[in-house]
Order: structure tokens, then C-alpha cells, then sequence
């Protein structure tokens, strides 16, 4: 059975004081109940909020990772890296990772393979741009990313996926898919996921939404019958707001 997550990416954003505070803030509004939460500091804090959210219900995840377990990729992270620290898991092909610094679907391919490799769970992301939406290919463009990236794991493997798709024209810019293009999207990428891997699988995926979720409308897109969660970006740093998100999930 699939669970509800609410996931908060931190960006390039906070530093340690500031990663420490709102960790304390968001532990001060008690225990989670009926929904698994996350967050994803910068790489640089991600030790402090892993040894700050221990003995609680807050999961840590990681912005980004190799696909290579060492070598000369300066300014990059490897799964041991992360698993040294105690992060298990990480966000995968996010649209700003893939759209300033150049990750393609083989990339994300081997990314995703080495993850799973070390157990580690994956929130991928992908979605369509503005003009994929008025030429109504979007729902192309989301089924290429799907197969390029995932479609050669096996069966087994989904349980270390949850899908996060973000149209990329409502990230950050305050607009928001309508609850109903939302749904539309979600059920055809779970139909998508069947189709491939069988009703089991796409039944226990859970699917999250990201893209300009506020507390205002997170209840109603959370209310869709398959849209399991979202993956929230700047309501996320602000520990009243992202609560609040939290208990619409």
C-alpha cells in the first residue's frame, strides 16, 4: 500500500544556523501522523540534519548524487558518501538540475541504478516545460522521461521509487497545475507504470505533486485519489507553512 509524503527541497538555501532552526521549528510542531516527511538540505548540512532530526519522525534526503562511487568529478557526492552520513535518500532529475546543469535521461539512468545498487530511495522527479503543455505533448515528454529513467529497473525495484512530477512552468512561479490536470497526469503515469510493471507495482508508487503547493491549495490537489503527497519548495522553508502542507497530506 502506498504512503502519503510530504517532502520539503531546501534548494540552495540556509545556512547551518538557519538549517538548525527550522529543523527545531518544524520538531516543535510534535509527531506526523499518517504521512512520511522529508527534507533536503544543501549538501553541506546535511550531517547536521541527519544528527538533528534523529529520534524523530523527519526524514533526510539529499539534493543530488553521482552515479560513479569516486573518481575526479570535483564538486560532486557519491552514494558511500551519503550512506557514510546516514542519508538514504536522495531527489533525482529535478528540472533545475536538468535544466542548468545539463543532466539528460542517461545520466539520470545510471544515477537511479546506482542508487538502488545501495538501497537508497529515490524521489524522481520530471515533468513538462510551458510549451509542451500548449502543444499538448505533455504527456509524451513526461512517458519519454518515465522509460529513459526507469523503465529498465526491475519489478522489484519500485520499492525504492516515489515519483514527484512537477510541471516545470509551475515551479517557483506561482502557478499552480489545477487539481484536475494534476489527477489527469498522475493517473496516466500510474496506468503508464502498469502497463509496464503490473497493477501491484503502480498500486504501492506513491506519486507527489510539486509545483507551487501552498497551504492554501494543498488540501484540494492532496485530495485527488492519486496524487500521494507533494514535493514542496519554497513553502518548505518556512516551518508554519510547510506544517500546514504537512497536515493537508
Amino acid at each position: 500500500m502506498r504512503v502519503k509524503i510530504v517532502a520539503g527541497n531546501w534548494k540552495m538555501n540556509n545556512d547551518k544556523e538557519e538549517t538548525e532552526a527550522l529543523i527545531e521549528a518544524l520538531k516543535s510542531k510534535g509527531k506526523f501522523t499518517g504521512v512520511q516527511v522529508r527534507i533536503a538540505p544543501t549538501s553541506v548540512n546535511l550531517v547536521q540534519a541527519v544528527n538533528a532530526t534523529k529520534d524523530t519522525d523527519i526524514k533526510v534526503s539529499a539534493q543530488n548524487m553521482h552515479y560513479s562511487s569516486s573518481g575526479a568529478f570535483t564538486g560532486e557526492i557519491s552514494a558511500n558518501m551519503l550512506e557514510s552520513i546516514g542519508v538514504n535518500s536522495i531527489i533525482l532529475g529535478h528540472s533545475e538540475r536538468r535544466a542548468y546543469f545539463n543532466e539528460t535521461d542517461a545520466d539520470l539512468e545510471k544515477k537511479v541504478a546506482k542508487a538502488i545498487q545501495h538501497d537508497m530511495e529515490v524521489i524522481f522527479c520530471f515533468g513538462e516545460e510551458l510549451n509542451d503543455r500548449k502543444e499538448n505533448t505533455h504527456f509524451d515528454v513526461v512517458e519519454k522521461q518515465l522509460k529513459a529513467a526507469l523503465f529498465s529497473i526491475q519489478p522489484s525495484d519500485w520499492k525504492y521509487i516515489v515519483l514527484a512530477y512537477e510541471p516545470v512552468w509551475a515551479i517557483g512561479t506561482g502557478e499552480t497545475a489545477s487539481p484536475e490536470q494534476v489527477q489527469e497526469m498522475h493517473a496516466f503515469i500510474r496506468q503508464l507504470i502498469e502497463n509496464q510493471f503490473g497493477k501491484i507495482v503502480a498500486d504501492n508508487v506513491s506519486i507527489l505533486y510539486g509545483g507551487s503547493v501552498k497551504p492554501a491549495n494543498a488540501q484540494e490537489i492532496f485530495s485527488k485519489p492519486d496524487v500521494d503527497g507533494g514535493l514542496i519548495g519554497g513553502a518548505a522553508l518556512n516551518a508554519d507553512d510547510f506544517f500546514a502542507i504537512i497536515q493537508s497530506a
